[in-house]
């Protein structure tokens, strides 16, 4: 099998994994588990969302979450090795997020998408592919004269759960559009665990022949049919070397119902029980990796032990088999 030997894990379960949660996660404990897992190793951390809170109550804390961070004296010795990201899908997030970082608290990255799937797309941020792409021409020059990176996310790209069946290649023609109106990366999301490892395989294969760069590009897994890890190692031996998880493989669409009250989200779920979705669990695939000599620059115990926190957090078992069975022993015990 041939792999690459060291690779990035972005950790996103701040905001991706916190979003679909039904209850108000304190602002304490999303601050804590930044902290925890940048002293765990993780330099790409998803923080939060700065769009309308009216939609998404899991997110009225943005600021306070971004200046919790920025004040920690905890992390204080490595927040300039770390890239802290919020969500900006609409105009009105990204002047909030280029305000904030004029101010000295914001966040060092933001992050804009798209979908192949024109009625998907519709639906997570309200405009048509057309306007959109207008939209992100205009704001990425502005976000990046105020020091924000930019990434642009390509989704749907083995299927939608409105449309179904996607056409990959269309994919690859969106991501040379982010990277030439000047998006530092790209993020390649499963939206709803439509990616077989075959069609992985393949994506990411025709990506890479298409000569991005691959330090450029961020594989992104849903876990809802249960084929997360077979994609993460389809990805591997494709060479892909950047990717992305939550903590017990929790994540999903945005909530439409917090703390007893329904809201708008993104209307109603994708999917049977609103439990049932989610991403590649980062405990799981950390494991996976560390077992096959993948360097993954990250303190393993320390993934467990947050994970294991995690679950606290939240109040109810996860995904994470690591987290039930642990580590594979390095070496022999003698008993």
């Amino acid at each position: 099998m041939n792999y690459p030997k060291k690779v990035t894990i972005g950790d996103i379960t701040v905001r991706d994994g916190f979003q679909h949660e039904e209850k108000f996660i304190p602002t304490e404990a999303k601050i804590w588990l930044a902290e925890e897992l940048i002293l765990a190793g993780f330099r790409h951390i998803e923080i939060t969302n700065m769009g309308n809170p009216k939609g998404m109550p899991q997110f009225k804390d943005a600021d306070e979450v971004l200046k919790g961070v920025r004040n920690s004296k905890k992390v204080a010795h490595l927040l300039d090795k770390v890239s802290l990201t919020v969500i900006t899908i609409r105009e009105r997030a990204i002047e909030r997020a280029i305000e904030s970082r004029k101010e000295g608290w914001g966040p060092d990255r933001i992050l804009l998408m798209v979908s192949t799937s024109e009625s998907h797309h519709r639906t997570n941020s309200g405009l048509n592919l057309d306007d959109y792409w207008k939209m992100a021409g205009k704001y990425i020059p502005l976000a990046r004269d105020a020091g924000l990176k930019v990434n642009g996310t390509v989704s749907t790209i083995w299927g939608c759960p409105i449309e179904g069946p996607t056409e990959m290649s269309k994919a690859i023609e969106f991501t040379q559009r982010w990277l030439d109106i000047g998006a530092n990366d790209v993020e390649h999301a499963d939206h709803d665990g439509s990616a077989s490892p075959d069609r992985v395989y393949k994506y990411y294969s025709m990506l890479l022949d298409s000569g991005v760069r691959v330090e450029k590009q961020i594989v992104h897994f849903h876990q809802t049919r249960g084929w997360g890890l077979a994609n993460v190692l389809a990805a591997l031996q494709a060479g892909m070397v950047n990717y992305e998880s939550t903590m017990g493989g929790i994540g999903g669409q945005p909530a439409n119902f917090v703390d007893g009250v329904p809201v708008a989200g993104t209307g109603a779920y994708y999917y049977k029980d609103p439990y049932f979705v989610g991403l590649i669990s980062t405990e799981d695939m950390v494991v996976m990796m560390d077992e096959m000599g993948i360097d993954t620059q990250l303190d393993v115990d320390k993934v467990l032990e947050t994970g294991a926190m995690v679950e606290r957090i939240v109040g109810r078992r996860l995904r994470s088999e690591a987290i039930k069975n642990g580590r594979i022993p390095k070496s022999l015990t003698g008993r």
